[in-house]
């Protein structure tokens, strides 16, 4: 029987310890390092089993070439970068892992948000520049954070983790997830909010946690944020599309937000040229000291990374067995 291909098409380059110690008596494994689609033509046609990550997105055009491929693992929880539709036409199986970065994604939604609420990296910013004096009062007012509301959107995995780490810290939690079973609110200590119009007047720091989907594309806009009270903290480290940018520089500028942390951009790496990104650079502007941007890194430790990789080699292992794969997603 003719060993099986295993194609890694991004974001992991050789050596690839974990996918061979896992698929190595089945199958070649080869990484591409790819940045795009159009760089996987002729390269992962004879593959049955692909592993991708977020560097590029898989689309019709590429799925309608693979002749043998039985899966396709998006090794992280979102999967809007692959055309789940056009595989299930083809009779190819999506799977995500959905739980390999919740610890890390959830401590460093709290590590922004408390950076942001506590003044940290305001402070930071403002004193290397040497500007205004040596003194707590360049950050009044702040606020005790005990008592203080957040509103988390998507009560999944990484939401109720960063739920439980607010209310460790004191914090009232609210949330909106029109899929979340009933009664998870009463075994977590947190409050239910039937529409997200209905959560947000009541909180003073955002945090979303739900994928992107036509139905969360620019969940977050200028109509979402107006209804925030003025002087609220926007984190986001699920998703860049349910976030416009543009309406959170405007809501900086304008000081309605007080601070803004995004892990995740709809572009990454973004454009020198976006709006947001330039007046971040920019010393002197309000998102230079209020807005802290990370490279899509929320996931990261060591042993995060190791488990989207071991986790998605195993799951195309029970592929190539003749066993179901696990967390379908198509």
């Amino acid at each position: 029987m003719p060993r099986a291909l295993v194609v890694v098409t991004d974001f992991i380059r050789p050596p690839l310890h974990h996918e061979e110690r896992i698929l190595g008596d089945l199958a070649d494994v080869v990484a591409l390092d790819a940045f795009s689609e159009e760089a996987l033509r002729g390269r992962v046609e004879q593959a049955d089993a692909i592993m991708m990550y977020h560097f590029l997105s898989i689309g019709p055009a590429t799925i309608d070439r693979l002749e043998r491929c039985r899966i396709i693992v998006r090794c992280g929880v979102g999967y809007d970068n692959v055309d789940r539709a056009a595989a299930r036409k083809r009779g190819i199986a999506v799977a995500n892992v959905p739980d390999y970065g919740t610890e890390e994604v959830a401590d460093s939604a709290i590590a922004m948000l408390l950076s942001m609420m506590r003044g940290v990296a305001f402070m930071n910013t403002r004193l290397q520049g040497r500007r205004g004096e040596w003194i707590y009062e360049q950050v009044r007012p702040l606020e005790r954070l005990r008592g203080l509301a957040l509103g988390i959107v998507g009560l999944g995995r990484i939401g109720t983790a960063t739920a439980l780490r607010a209310r460790a810290l004191g914090m009232r939690v609210l949330f909106f997830d029109p899929y979340a079973v009933d009664g998870l609110d009463k075994a977590l200590g947190v409050e239910r909010c039937e529409t997200l119009e209905e959560m947000l007047p009541q909180i003073r720091a955002l945090s979303l946690h739900c994928p992107r989907t036509p139905e969360t594309q620019h969940l977050v806009d200028a109509r979402t944020l107006a209804l925030l009270p003025r002087g609220s903290f926007l984190v986001n480290t699920a998703r860049g599309g349910c976030v416009d940018a543009a309406a959170v520089l405007a809501a900086i500028e304008s000081e309605h937000l007080r601070g803004a942390a995004l892990d995740v951009l709809e572009t990454e790496p973004p454009p020198d040229d976006d709006p947001l990104v330039a007046a971040w650079r920019t010393p002197g502007t309000l998102a230079h000291d209020r807005v802290i941007l990370n490279p899509h890194a929320a996931f990261y430790s060591e042993q995060g990374l190791d488990d989207m990789r071991i986790k998605g080699s195993t799951n195309i292992r029970r592929v190539l067995e003749g066993r179901p794969p696990r967390n379908v997603v198509n």
